[in-house]
Parts: C-alpha cells; structure tokens; sequence
C-alpha cells in the first residue's frame, strides 16, 4: 500500500460518509474537521546480554505515516461524525538475525520483516448532548485498557466506546472490544493475555477472546482532586476492579506535590487461574522546572498482574522495557524530570529514572528473582520556523535481572514531524 493511496483512502472514506447524510446539515461536520500526517522515523537497537541468548540483538530502522482525519459533527438532535486513521510502515533496515523489534511486520516462519505493511481504519460517531458514541477502530486510553503506541504504528482494536460528560465533573465510559490489531500487524485477531515473564499466569492452550467489556466512571471533585473506578472482562479469561486517586497539593510559587495512587483487584474467568492484587503510588515533587518522583508497586496472590496481551498495563512501574508485575514482586522507582523551558529553552525536556524489583516468586525451590532497570530520555520539539512541529528523541534502557528474564541494552532514536493538512 502505497503513501499516496493510503491518503486516498482516508479522503474517499471521509467524503463517502458526507455524501450519505442526505438532509442533514453539515456545516460543522466540515468547519470543524481536522486533520494531520505525521511522518514517523524510527530506529530500534536491543542488544541482549545474557549468557545464551537465542538472538545477539534486535536491530531495525523503520518510516512510518500517519494519516489522521476527524470530523465534525452534524447539526441536530443526534449530531453524526466520522473519524479515519491511516497507517503505513516502511523497511528501510532488517535481517533475519536482527528482526522483531515491533517496528515491522514480519513472517512467522523465515522471520523476515515485509518491506511494508498497512491499515486503513473508519470510525462512525454520534453525539447527543455531551455523550459521544464510537464504533469502528478505536484506541482506548483507559486505566482497563491502553493502547500501546511505543513502536512505529499504534496498536488499534475494534469494537464499540460510549464516553459521557452529561453531569459537570463526571466522566462515565463503556464499551466492548471485539479484535486487536497488534502494533506491528496488519491483521485483526481475538485478543488474549499477557502471560510472558514470572507471572505465574496459566490458562488452556489456545484461548483467546472476541469479547472484553469495559466501563468506569471518573469523578474530578476539585482542580486538585480526581478520584475514579474501571471495570474489565477479557471473556473467558480475567475480571479487573481498578481504584485510582490522583491529589495535586499546591506548595506556593511554582511547587506542587502529586501523588497518584492506583489498586487493581484482578481474578479468573473460565480458563485461567489469575489471581492479583496489585498496589501502587506515585509521589512527584515539582519546582519550578524540576520534578522529583518517587514511586513503589506490590504485587500479591497467586499470579501476577493481568492485562490484554500487547497494550500497556495501568501501573506506576510500567516503563520503557519491564513493567514490574511478576507473582509477589514489590518494586520502587526514582525519577528526575527537567523542562528546559524553564531557563529560556522551550521544547527540550529531560528525564531519567531507576527502578529495582525483587521478591519475584519463580517456584517451588527455586530463589527469588530480581531486577532493575534505568531509563533515560532526552527530547527536543522545534518550536518556530521552517522546523517546527519537528521533534528528535533519545530513549536509552538498560536492564538486568537475577534467576530470571533477559539482560538488555537498549536504544531508540525517533524523529517525528507533524505537518497539520487543516
């Protein structure tokens, strides 16, 4: 699928659902439309350290675009919209022996990365009141389900997202997920779980899911206090309680403390065995353009932390590479962030953190594992001139571990560049 007729696509897709609103005003539906390409370039280098590792590293580079179209809504009662996403990812670098970053889609069998690959995805909206309905390709961004956009391509689902602020101050949000196309796939599939690393996760060979509902309601009570409540069911797998609380205390001039608390309470449904709890909080400092943070997880029960295989699990110790949600593993993090914009330099942002977990049960006889890992990131967005909207980014990951999981060494090197079509 080629750039231009991917673009194509999109247009036709959005003039065709205009043209069958016979009767309707559609002056908003057009005036207040938008869209945007972005032109992602991506390199990825893993070097895995371990002794006996089945691949010395993971290295590809990668062009990705991203073609986004969102329309306004037409006059009426029941106001009807409709929102298109195309994606395309290139090969610029790839091997065998270097493949399976997730910037590539690549065969199964010879593990040879496609020279591109590509989705085109049509969302159908209706609005009534302060009440939006969405169905078609969706990327959810909920405490139950995330959307995981780290690579090349985002990750996308279908299915149906009913989100409402008729009550000042409430948010309410409910939906079902029907299929899952993964980050470097150009194909729908039923979803399943994350069951990889030390979580203790089993369930029967082969069970995956059409079905996970979701739903929460959110409650910001003041502009310093948010507290919330999301529910998910991956059918046939695994039912999740997740309680957040997120509190900005004001210190005086330019300093705050937030602290962000999350607890999940996750079971089995039909073929699992998943049962967890799972704690964490995060405390941040903010001076002026410094943050300091400092955060800590838990995870009891009988298994690790639960959550639709390929999107990024709600948790404060979900990082560049590991999330810290192995059976019975208890971790904390330190985090620095600094905002150049501070001291003259606006668009250039810092931030490095290191995070240690252990306590992590592998079995019966074995010792407990361990691991830690540090991040650092380094970005800069042009602000004016014939540059702007063009954002660099650094990404740096080293990770070690004991008894368990792989020692890596990691960078990522993105350019991004957003150009606004209207």
């Amino acid at each position: 699928m080629s750039k231009t007729s991917l673009a194509s696509a999109i247009t036709l897709a959005a003039l065709g659902t205009g043209l069958t609103l016979p009767g309707l005003a559609q002056a908003d539906f057009l005036k207040d439309s938008k869209a945007s390409v972005e032109l992602r370039n991506f390199y990825f280098n893993r070097d895995f350290r371990q002794e006996g590792a089945a691949q010395s590293k993971a290295e590809e580079w990668a062009q990705g675009f991203l073609l986004r179209y969102e329309s306004g809504f037409t006059e009426g009662t029941i106001g009807v919209g409709v929102d298109a996403i195309g994606l395309l990812g290139v090969k610029l670098d790839s091997s065998p022996d270097r493949s399976g970053t997730g910037l590539l889609k690549r065969d199964r069998e010879s593990k040879r990365a496609q020279d591109e690959y590509g989705e085109l995805g049509v969302t159908a909206k209706l609005r009534a009141s302060k009440s939006v309905l969405k169905v078609g390709t969706l990327m959810p961004k909920l405490p139950s389900v995330q959307y995981n956009d780290s690579r090349l391509l985002p990750q996308t689902f279908k299915g149906g997202h009913l989100n409402s602020l008729e009550i000042d101050g409430l948010t309410l949000d409910a939906g079902r997920l029907t299929q899952v196309n993964q980050r470097d796939s150009s194909d729908y599939e039923d979803m399943t779980i994350t069951s990889g690393g030390a979580r203790g996760i089993t369930f029967r060979s082969g069970t995956t899911s059409d079905a996970f509902n979701f739903g929460g309601a959110t409650y910001k009570w003041n502009d310093n206090l948010t507290t919330g409540y999301n529910y998910g069911n991956l059918d046939d797998l695994y039912k999740q309680h997740i309680f957040t609380l997120v509190h900005t205390l004001p210190l005086g001039d330019k300093q705050s403390l937030k602290s962000d608390i999350r607890y999940a309470r996750s079971t089995d449904e039909g073929t699992s065995n998943v049962d967890n709890k799972a704690f964490g909080a995060m405390f941040t400092y903010a001076l002026g353009g410094h943050a300091f943070g400092l955060g800590y997880q838990s995870m009891s029960g009988d298994t690790g932390y639960a959550y639709i295989n390929g999107t990024d699990p709600y948790l404060v110790n979900f990082v560049q590479i590991g999330d810290f949600a192995n059976k019975d593993e208890k971790s904390w993090q330190a985090r620095y962030d600094f905002n150049f914009a501070s001291v003259g330099i606006p668009g250039l942002t810092f931030m490095t953190r290191y995070l240690s977990g252990d306590n992590v049960d592998l079995g019966a006889g074995r010792p407990d594992g361990k691991e830690w890992e540090r991040n650092t990131d380094i970005a800069y967005v042009f602000q004016d001139g014939p540059l702007k909207n063009l954002g660099v980014k650094w990404r740096n990951a080293t990770v070690r571990s004991t008894n368990f999981g792989n020692d890596l060494d990691e960078n990522r090197l993105i350019v991004s560049y957003v150009i606004p079509l209207w």
